[in-house]
């Protein structure tokens, strides 16, 4: 969020019984009253969800019963929509929210057409679209906290995302649909809410009968929704814009701010606008500017400063400023609005790659969808920071958005942490719908540091023709009508020399990357990254192919006819400079798009780096060691857990980045081999059970090492979190890990127990997994099966201070135990 970030209101955040709609409002609004701000902005999170058509199975009250749904305002449409609708026997949930993750799978019926049986497939094989009619529509209301003074306020709804083709109702009113699943987009609501003491609801109806992906996509307000009152005159929704250039005496620093006068009087005042630097300390003041903004009507405003000596925002040294706009009428600041932004530059060059802040910089890149083990799409904003944390721990500094735009809540975390992202447009079309969810998109986005390229396409069926050069030449040119700081970009699985291709400042391919060299040598002048490369397939802690069990196995070798392994592809992209780097696909296993195997029960891809809980499979390593070669590193694989195979040869595998490594088995050494620059090193090693050890060596000096032992039978659970304090926000959360240890405290591989978490004090569970991807056990529980030894759980806590205690069971074992200390907001 850009707006009114310190006055964030969390409507409803109380632990326990849920309330009935009029004590959220009455809650919320007492929370909105404490703050002095002009502008308040409160977060709605606590809803009323129904699934399925809202009071009849075979439509919704109004809503195909009859043709008259949109008749008469806000009297003919459904029921659920009105004011004083029953809504006490739905349940109360917690946006961001996904509804598909909780439906159950769904084989399809044989026999299945090919094409009904690729769209089950795409979405994880959960229930869900036109086979499944009564999962696909879904119902969220909500009161809102609205009181008589804001009747003079402009007041309007901010939605970051809605999967998908949204309804929005205020008091029975129709007051605003969107198509699209990724885009967001506002409300104006002012004109239909009640001042009198009456009650406000806010219903949203959500259809996801239809997909935009390919790919699981979740269903839902699975993105933040935010409810806005303003003074009349005031920053309107994505009312800012702020670019930097860097100048000898420091960074100019340029503010376009629009201004909207939404009352029925002319205004005149000033807007006074200053530059918060990382320490919070004003930096430098802008000079301020007269205003005169006409009733009804929106203004722009520019202004600029010279910033000295700016620390730049980069990948080692995230560092934010804040651009604070306050618009004054008379002695009186009505509205206040404050921008988050970053200084540096960004630049793709043909000959040295992309450069950033002047100096080359290697993407090393990750593909994503939006998807978590547990909660679907819902993700948290927690559980985002610590996704990227997973990703820089492997040594990424770049994101790949695919192939949609991304949550606000990722890119602001983005920014605070330095993870540079690539934003993708849904659809590569100039229609007028596709136009409008573009700008929408880069209006919100066009502020934030971590942004580096705008893609505006990925495999589209017209990339290589004349139509689909001129439907991107016009996505392009509003792209630099609204944000000439950054490039375009397409993601091309072929034709990279022709169509869109020749459209677009910087030219990525999807694979391929052994085609690169000739595309250099034919088009010297063309920037180009790989924004596809890699692709191994795998199976996290499995070692051995099994095609009926859909089992890859974890070495570097596997993957489908189309992509390359991890070493393929990082040794073309470290050696030349001229590639700007690489996203390979993916850091995360995601649900849907099952590959290698299309076939229930595989419900999610095997690309990942890690799999669907984040837990690392062992390329994960591959990358650490070449994506962060300062920092020494060894790690062996397989596990050395065979029984029944003693004295045959087990393939073992070592990733690292040390000059040497020496393997020894049980204390012996089985011999000391260079390790080849973005490379790897293999033995065969006949089995036998004891420890399996890779020293890393620089001459004589150890200086990294890796231990895998053959573990005994299971003994006791180990309950790990991912921090111990967390915040009474009631939207914080804790992602545990729970590992099957024996009894000397060495992992056991093959350990499969259920797992079952318990609770004590203001926490829920709110998804589990295991990163098995032909597991159909349910994501919405308090238990899970483990696989290969690890299980995650993922905890919110409340709204509360104190502790919350977790304890992780599994029959026949000791317990693992976690406290979590909830801190004040």
């Amino acid at each position: 969020m850009r707006i009114g970030r310190r006055n964030l209101m969390a409507a409803g955040m109380v632990a326990g019984a849920a309330l009935p709609l009029a004590g959220l409002s009455r809650q919320a609004a007492a929370q909105t009253r404490a703050s002095a701000s002009p502008r308040a902005v409160t977060r709605l999170a606590e809803w009323r969800f129904h699934l399925g058509h809202a009071a009849d199975v075979e439509a919704d009250f109004g809503w195909g019963r009859n043709q008259r749904t949109f008749a008469k305002a806000g009297a003919a449409t459904a029921d659920a929509a009105q004011a004083g609708f029953d809504d006490s026997g739905w349940r109360q949930v917690r946006v961001p929210h996904d509804w598909a993750v909780e439906l159950p799978f769904a084989p399809p019926a044989e026999p299945a057409g090919e094409k009904t049986a690729d769209a089950v497939a795409a979405h994880g094989f959960k229930a869900i679209g036109r086979a499944h009619p009564e999962n696909s529509i879904g119902w969220y209301r909500i009161a809102l906290p609205i009181e008589a003074e804001d009747r003079t306020r402009a007041v309007w709804l901010e939605f970051d995302g809605v999967f998908r083709d949204a309804t929005v109702f205020v008091n029975g009113y129709v007051v605003g649909t969107n198509e699209s699943g990724y885009a967001p987009f506002g409300v104006q609501i002012g004109d239909f809410l009640d001042y009198d003491g009456g009650p406000n609801v806010l219903a949203v109806r959500v259809d996801a009968t239809l997909g935009e992906g390919w790919f699981y996509e979740g269903a839902g307000i699975y993105r933040h929704v935010d409810l806005v009152r303003a003074a009349p005159v005031h920053v309107p929704q994505w009312g800012s814009y702020v670019r930097s250039a860097m100048e000898p005496a420091g960074a100019r620093v340029t503010a376009t701010l629009e201004v909207r006068n939404a009352g029925g009087e002319d205004a005149t005042g000033v807007l006074r606008q200053h530059v918060a630097g990382p320490d919070g300390r004003v930096a430098v003041r802008l000079p301020d500017r007269p205003l005169t903004v006409p009733a009804g009507d929106t203004i722009s405003v520019e202004a600029d400063a010279m910033l000295p000596a700016p620390r730049l925002w980069s990948p080692a040294e995230p560092a934010m400023y804040r651009l604070v706009s306050e618009v004054r009428l008379g002695d009186a600041v009505v509205d206040r609005y404050e921008t988050p932004f970053g200084v540096r530059h960004i630049r793709f060059d043909a000959e040295r790659g992309f450069l950033l802040n002047g100096q080359p910089a290697k993407l090393l890149g990750v593909c994503n969808h939006q998807d978590h083990a547990g909660v679907g799409t819902g993700i948290p904003d927690a559980l985002h920071r610590w996704r990227i944390a997973q990703m820089q721990e492997m040594g990424c500094n770049a994101w790949r958005s695919a192939h949609n735009p991304p949550a606000a809540a990722l890119l602001d975390t983005a920014d605070q942490m330095g993870m540079m992202m690539i934003v993708e447009a849904r659809r590569n079309s100039s229609d007028p719908v596709a136009m409008d969810e573009l700008e929408r998109i880069m209006l919100r986005d066009r502020n934030h540091p971590c942004v580096i390229a705008w893609s505006l396409g990925n495999e589209e069926p017209h990339q290589g023709t004349q139509r689909g050069a001129r439907i991107t030449a016009v996505m392009q040119d509003r792209v630099r009508e609204l944000d000439a700081t950054r490039p375009t970009t397409f993601a091309l699985d072929n034709s990279w020399d022709k169509g869109v291709a020749t459209v677009v400042d910087v030219v990525g391919f999807n694979y391929r990357t052994d085609q690169m060299d000739a595309f250099h040598a034919a088009h010297p002048d063309v920037p180009v990254y790989g924004s596809e490369t890699g692709s191994t397939v795998a199976t996290r802690g499995a070692y051995a192919n099994d095609p009926a069990a859909q089992v890859v196995r974890a070495y570097d070798t596997e993957h489908p006819w189309w992509a390359s392994t991890a070493e393929a592809w990082w040794r073309i992209g470290a050696t030349r400079p001229w590639i700007a780097g690489g996203f390979i696909w993916t850091g995360f296993d995601y649900r849907g798009e099952p590959t290698p195997f299309p076939k229930f029960p595989s419900i999610s891809s095997y690309f990942g780096a890690a799999d669907t809980c984040g837990f690392p499979k062992d390329n994960f390593y591959y990358y650490r060691a070449w994506w962060r070669p300062a920092e020494p590193l060894v790690h062996i694989l397989p596990h050395w857990n065979w029984p029944g195979r003693e004295g045959e040869p087990i393939e073992v595998w070592v990733h690292g980045n040390t000059p040497e490594v020496e393997l020894f088995l049980n204390g012996d050494s089985l011999g000391r081999k260079p390790m080849p620059v973005d490379g790897h090193l293999e033995w065969r090693v006949p089995y036998e059970p004891g420890k399996l050890e890779a020293r890393g060596m620089d001459g004589r000096l150890r200086t990294a090492r890796d231990i895998v032992e053959t573990a005994d039978a299971p003994y006791r659970v180990e309950l790990t979190a991912d921090r111990r304090r967390l915040s009474a926000t009631g939207d914080d959360v804790a992602i545990l890990r729970a590992e099957i240890l024996d009894r000397r405290g060495r992992p056991v591989p093959d350990a499969d127990n259920l797992v079952r978490f318990t609770v004590q004090g203001r926490g829920t569970v709110i998804g589990v997994g295991n990163g098995n991807p032909t597991s159909l056990e349910a994501d919405q529980a308090s238990e899970r099966r483990a696989f290969h030894g690890l299980c995650q759980a993922i905890v919110r806590v409340g709204a509360r201070t104190g502790t919350v205690v977790v304890r992780a069971e599994a029959e026949g074992l000791e317990a693992g135990e976690v406290t979590l200390v909830v801190g004040p907001a």
